[in-house]
């Protein structure tokens, strides 16, 4: 059944589905497309009539990475890809919860329309509206340009950042028309998408577009300084065989194909030197005028309410691409450590996962290798952004999730991005069974996190009736209070404080 909207560009027509209104490849800006492309996105052009929002809009640019999760299938992709979708119980005017989601994958890949990210089941069970977008990715929304072009401001600074903030205050104009309250609108996303969200949290133009926070696997260390990021931008630049001086005309004529090729060509000679992520958000003087852990230290988010947290053993996710673990032993394992801290503090480092060496001699040393990973990258940034948010009494609530993983006998664990089912409800897309498990237990694990979320997207506190036998208490600097997503999900106080105690004054 078609169902219609009123937004400020013009009448839009969805679908009724499985009890919930859908709306789908809405245009939020213009085409990022000749003078637009690495420029700040331009708000949509009105439309006449009704525009028809039945299909998803195209995803951005993006190179294939093969990951064995299911349902992240992107569709064709377009530079053309500004555009959102609403999940509505109706479309009728009231004032209900609203949760925009922006979706993870490294600041490279992913697109709000995968069908992991479906909308329907939070939507129809929570009496919420959902929405999810798009946002340039990679060089195309990440390339940092204001050093080596100095004359052309056109070339603007975090165009992939400036994406998710125009989305936003689309959500601010119209969301009223889809049944949705501007006034409580949830923050929420995982991975790159949770990074996303704790940088916005310390972006001045986004502030009052969202009361409340969820960054699941990324928080607010992920961003470039403008040095680092404009060594990115050259090696890019080099791989397009052109100069500072020539990029301005090379970066508006090369096709979206070169681009992204490029931008493949960069990660993989900088992947390892200038950390994961050679393209994220760069702390640029104006739209990010300092680091988002910061700003978040300095009060900056004060009136937001945060809830964050991890899996227990997000690294386990890429060991399927690291083929040096197979000759990972003693030596190795403490050569890599130190590439990654002061070599003063590898020792004590490693004696703080010693728990680890009980394992069987051919994975123990790989097992460390995961946890102190996952406490680098994830972990330990998480709790920085919560003890940051927490010391200005600013409602805050931390989660580990340590459902295992049961795809290949259990080898990858509670790893990154098993939580994704759960949170949206899609047990059953294609492949979560194996990825997820799909089992009574497995259902009610999601019917808690799911009713955490909600609870926490109505009023900003997840606590609910079926979640661990009392209110979950908020996190603290003193009694650290953590909710410990599994079969039995409790509330524990502290957990891994041998571990976070070793990293202090490294993250």
């Amino acid at each position: 059944m078609q169902v219609l909207a009123e937004t400020d560009c013009g009448r839009v027509a969805g679908r009724q589905q499985n009890g919930v209104q859908i709306f789908r490849g809405i245009p939020y800006a213009r085409p990022p497309l000749g003078p637009l492309r690495f420029a700040a996105p331009v708000p949509a052009k009105p439309w006449s009539g009704v525009r028809e929002a039945f299909e998803f809009g195209p995803s951005a640019p993006q190179n294939p990475v093969m990951l064995p999760l299911p349902g992240l299938e992107v569709g064709p992709t377009h530079e053309d890809c500004l555009s959102l979708n609403v999940y509505t119980p109706a479309a009728d005017g009231a004032s209900r919860p609203v949760l925009v989601w922006i979706h993870g994958g490294g600041f490279v890949i992913g697109s709000g329309s995968q069908s992991i990210y479906d909308g329907v089941p939070l939507a129809r069970r929570g009496d919420v509206v959902v929405v999810t977008i798009n946002y340039r990715l990679g060089a195309l929304g990440f390339l940092y340009l204001n050093e080596l072009c100095p004359e052309r401001p056109e070339l603007a600074a975090n165009p992939g950042l400036r994406d998710q903030v125009a989305a936003l205050e689309w959500v601010q104009r119209n969301i009223g028309a889809f049944g949705g309250d501007p006034s409580n609108v949830t923050l929420f996303g995982e991975s790159a998408g949770g990074m996303s969200v704790a940088t916005l949290l310390g972006t001045p133009a986004a502030r009052g577009l969202f009361a409340r926070a969820i960054t699941q696997s990324g928080a607010a260390h992920n961003v470039h300084d403008p040095g680092s990021a404009s060594r990115v931008a050259e090696h890019f630049l080099s791989q397009l065989a052109t100069s500072p001086s020539d990029a301005f005309t090379a970066l508006r004529n090369a096709s979206t194909a070169r681009l992204c090729a490029a931008q493949q060509k960069t990660m993989q000679q900088l992947g390892t030197t200038l950390g994961l992520l050679p393209f994220q958000p760069v702390v640029d003087g104006e739209l990010l005028p300092q680091a988002p852990l910061a700003a978040i230290q300095a009060g900056a988010a004060t009136d937001v309410s945060l809830l964050t947290g991890t899996t227990r053993d997000e690294w386990k996710l890429f060991r399927l691409l690291d083929t040096s673990l197979r000759d990972l032993d003693e030596a190795r394992l403490r050569e890599r450590v130190a590439r990654l801290v002061p070599s003063e503090r590898v020792e004590p480092l490693l004696a703080a996962y010693g728990d680890l060496e009980a394992r069987p001699p051919d994975s123990r040393h790989a097992e460390v290798l995961f946890a102190f990973e996952t406490d680098r990258i994830f972990r330990i940034p998480a709790l920085r952004m919560a003890e940051a948010q927490a010391k200005h009494a600013a409602r805050t609530f931390v989660y580990q999730f340590n459902w295992a993983s049961p795809a290949l006998g259990g080898l990858l664990g509670a790893c990154h991005a098993v939580d994704l089912p759960f949170v949206f409800g899609v047990l059953d897309v294609e492949g979560a069974k194996l990825f997820a498990g799909a089992d009574a237990e497995s259902q009610r694990l999601s019917g808690r996190v799911m009713d955490a979320w909600l609870a926490f997207a109505r009023d900003g506190d997840p606590s609910h009736a079926d979640l661990c036998g009392g209110p979950w208490e908020a996190f603290d600097a003193t009694r650290r209070a953590i909710l410990l997503f599994d079969r039995n999900c409790e509330l524990a106080f502290a957990p891994g404080e041998a571990r976070r105690v070793a990293w202090e004054g490294l993250l």
